[in-house]
C-alpha cells in the first residue's frame, strides 16, 4: 500500500512536518510494510517554508534582515530540493508578531525586510522564488520592499521618502534607474488568497490596517496615501495594477510585487502542492491522508485540504481528513473531494489538553483509520 500523507499544520500545536510524522507513526504501526510519501503541505502563510523544504529534501537558510520598525531581526527562509527555488515567507521579515501590540504602527512600519530576503535569494543564484504573504504587520504597498531591490521614493524636492505607508501621500516621482536588473530573469510566484484591491472601502488600509493598530484616522490617512502612491508608480511603469485582485494583500505588498517584479499572484496551495509533485506523487498513490487544525466551511475556500482532496479526486485517489476539530460545514468538504472526515478527538477533553497532546491524538487517530481501513480489506478479499 502506498499512501501519501499531506496535511497541513495544526495551528498553535504542531506544524504541518509534525502532524506528518506523526500520521506516519499511526500508519506504520498497522501497515509496517507501507510504502508513506510524505509531503506536508501548506496554503501559503504560516509553515509554507517549512513544508516546502521538508516535502523536498532542501535546506534553511538564516538571514539577517531590517524589521517592520526597522529593527534588525532573524528571517529563516528557505532553498528547495531543486537547488533552484527559493521560498520566502514575508511574515518572517515583516510580520505581525515581530511588533509587540504596544508598538505597532502601520504608518511607519515598512517591508524593507522582505524585498532584502528577496535580494539575499537572488544574491544566492536562485531566479525562481516563491513569496507567501500575509500577517503583515506593514501597509506600505511594498514601498520598503521595492527599495530594498534598488527602488527610490523622491518627494517634490528629489528627496527619498522615508519607510512606511504615511510617507506616500508624498511621493512625487519614481526613481527606477537602480531597480535589480536580476528580476527580468526571475520568475517570481506569489503565493495569495485575498482578493482586495489596493485601496477603497476593500482595501488593504481598511480592511486590514486595524488589526495592525491603525485606528480610523490612521486607516483613512493610509488609503489616501496608498491611492495617491498608485497613481504616481502607475503613471511611470504604464500600468493599472492597483484594482486586480490580490493588490491589497499584506498591506499592498501584493501590488508592490506586481509593480516592481512582474509577480505572478496565485492560490497559495497551487503554488504549494506544484512545488513539492503533488500531481505526480498521486499517479502510484491507494490512499491520501491531509487534515488541518479545524476543519470547516471555510476550508472549502482554498485552504490546503481542499486543494489536496480536489487533485486526488481527478487521479481517482481517496482522500481521508484528519482534523483536530470539526466546526461548522465541515461536512461540506465531502462534497469535494474529501471522502472521509473525521476529528482526532474520542472524548471531551480541554482546548489545552487538545493541543498539548496533539502529536499523540493524531498517530493514535491515524492509527484507528489504518484499523478500519485493513477490516475493509479483508471484507473485500471475501466476496
Amino acid at each position: 500500500m502506498r499512501i501519501i500523507i499531506a496535511p497541513d499544520s495544526y495551528k498553535g500545536s504542531l506544524s504541518a512536518v509534525e502532524v506528518a510524522e506523526a500520521m506516519a507513526r499511526g500508519i506504520v504501526s498497522v501497515f509496517p510494510d507501507a510504502e508513506i510519501v510524505s509531503l506536508p503541505v501548506a496554503d501559503g502563510g504560516e509553515g509554507t517554508v517549512e513544508a516546502l523544504v521538508a516535502a523536498t529534501s532542501g535546506r534553511f537558510v538564516c538571514q539577517e534582515v531590517s524589521g517592520p520598525l526597522g529593527e534588525p531581526v532573524m528571517a529563516r527562509w528557505g532553498i528547495l530540493g531543486d537547488g533552484a527555488t527559493a521560498v520566502i515567507e514575508m511574515a518572517a521579515a515583516s510580520g505581525l508578531p515581530l511588533v509587540a501590540p504596544e508598538r505597532r504602527n502601520p504608518l511607519r512600519a515598512s517591508t524593507c525586510g522582505t524585498g532584502e530576503l528577496i535580494r539575499a535569494a537572488l544574491d544566492a543564484g536562485l531566479r525562481r522564488l516563491i513569496v507567501g504573504i500575509g500577517g503583515s504587520a506593514t501597509n506600505d504597498g511594498g514601498a520598503g520592499m521595492a527599495r530594498a531591490l534598488g527602488v527610490r521614493f523622491l518627494d517634490a524636492d528629489g528627496t527619498e521618502l522615508p519607510e512606511g505607508g504615511a510617507a506616500l501621500a508624498r511621493l512625487a516621482r519614481v526613481d527606477l534607474d537602480g531597480l535589480d536588473p536580476r528580476l527580468v530573469e526571475t520568475s517570481l510566484q506569489v503565493a495569495c488568497d485575498v482578493t482586495n484591491p489596493l485601496c477603497g472601502e476593500n482595501g488593504a488600509s481598511v480592511i486590514y490596517g486595524p488589526q495592525k493598530g491603525a485606528t480610523p484616522e490612521m486607516v483613512r490617512e493610509l488609503d489616501r496615501a496608498l491611492e495617491h502612491y498608485s497613481q504616481v508608480v502607475e503613471q511611470a511603469i504604464a500600468r493599472n495594477v492597483s484594482d486586480q485582485a490580490g493588490s491589497g494583500a499584506a498591506g499592498g505588498l501584493g501590488a508592490g510585487l506586481r509593480y516592481f517584479t512582474n509577480a505572478s499572484l496565485l492560490p497559495g496551495v497551487k503554488i504549494v502542492l506544484d512545488a513539492v509533485g503533488f500531481a505526480e506523487a498521486l499517479k502510484t498513490a491507494d490512499l491520501v491522508i491531509t487534515g488541518e487544525g479545524c476543519s470547516d466551511a471555510q476550508t472549502a475556500h482554498g485552504k490546503a485540504p481542499l486543494g489536496v482532496a480536489r487533485l486526488a479526486r481527478n487521479g481517482g485517489v481517496p482522500v481521508i481528513c484528519l482534523s483536530g476539530g470539526l466546526g461548522a460545514g465541515a461536512e461540506q468538504l465531502l462534497e469535494h473531494g474529501i471522502d472521509a472526515l473525521l476529528g482526532i478527538v474520542s472524548c471531551p477533553m480541554p482546548l489545552e489538553d487538545c493541543m498539548a497532546r496533539a502529536a499523540e491524538l493524531v498517530e493514535t487517530a491515524t492509527s484507528r483509520v489504518c484499523r478500519l481501513l485493513r477490516v475493509g480489506r479483508g471484507l473485500g478479499g471475501r466476496r
